[in-house]
């Protein structure tokens, strides 16, 4: 694995656990977010890795948000297209599409508080659990900005165009319970189990193979963006694609003789 200075990962009963480790809340800068892209493309391409598990270092946040003096400086760079400040947008904007994207789960196992960038990234991964002690929000507004790493269309489509205009709007930030009452979190757990319920759901699902696990992501994910009709073809497609598996065949034998499955992820 890449020897990075603000990311670590270990690999574990084929989950990896993803920390960003920025104290003293983890923040987004432009070497966290390059490390934590390389980090992303090295556990995608393993196939050693069928889950990601990512979270924050420490037990104050899992992050708050990104470097402002940072965004302060590209702001003032010469020019008037905030060329700069848009280049580091885009960055964000991609990793975190292709985090969304993946065919591998990826859960957030959100530690204490997920503000602007931290929650943006724990919204485009595909499962989020949750400390009852922290707090997340989109306080974008307060600095005269708004989220620019997919908050305003991310958070609409998990809570309501109502209420993300609500959060996004006021920058309020909604403790760990009010987060879950609005389905933008999976799970509240206590402060300290959080990274252990988090594993624990990714080894339920890394116990099944590795092909329906790819062939539900993407039917879902590429359903989601098209009209229901093409959705429903794009399910069917996903189907058909595990004919030819040798997991399809013990998952069925297993049941037909009341056995649990033994899939090799063939």
């Amino acid at each position: 694995m890449g020897n990075w200075q603000y990311i670590r990962t270990e690999i574990e009963e084929r989950i990896a656990t993803l920390t960003i480790d920025h104290p003293p809340v983890n923040s987004f800068n432009r070497q966290v977010v390059a490390e934590l892209e390389e980090a992303i493309d090295e556990l995608l391409a393993n196939d050693e890795v069928k889950a990601i598990v990512i979270t924050g270092g420490g037990t104050n946040a899992f992050v708050a948000g990104a470097d402002i003096p940072e965004i302060k400086a590209s702001l003032e760079q010469p020019g008037e297209d905030f060329s700069v400040a848009r280049e580091f947008l885009e960055r964000g904007q991609r990793l975190f599409l292709k985090i969304e994207r993946a065919t591998k789960p990826i859960i957030a196992a959100i530690n204490g508080f997920a503000l602007g960038g931290g929650l943006e990234l724990a919204m485009a991964c595909h499962m989020r659990v949750c400390s009852d002690r922290a707090r997340l929000g989109q306080p974008e507004i307060n600095l005269g900005i708004i989220p620019g790493w997919g908050g305003t269309q991310r958070l609409p489509r998990i809570v309501g165009k109502g209420k993300a205009i609500e959060l996004i709007l006021t920058g309020d930030m909604i403790t760990a319970q009010e987060a879950y009452r609005l389905n933008l979190v999976n799970k509240v757990v206590p402060a300290g189990a959080v990274l252990k319920e988090a594993r624990d759901l990714a080894r339920k699902i890394v116990s099944k193979s590795k092909f329906p696990i790819a062939a539900a992501l993407r039917a879902i994910e590429q359903g989601l963006e098209r009209p229901i009709e093409e959705g429903l073809r794009t399910e069917a497609e996903q189907f058909v694609s595990l004919a030819e598996t040798e997991d399809i065949r013990e998952g069925i034998n297993a049941f037909l003789e009341k056995r649990q499955p033994q899939f090799k992820d063939k």
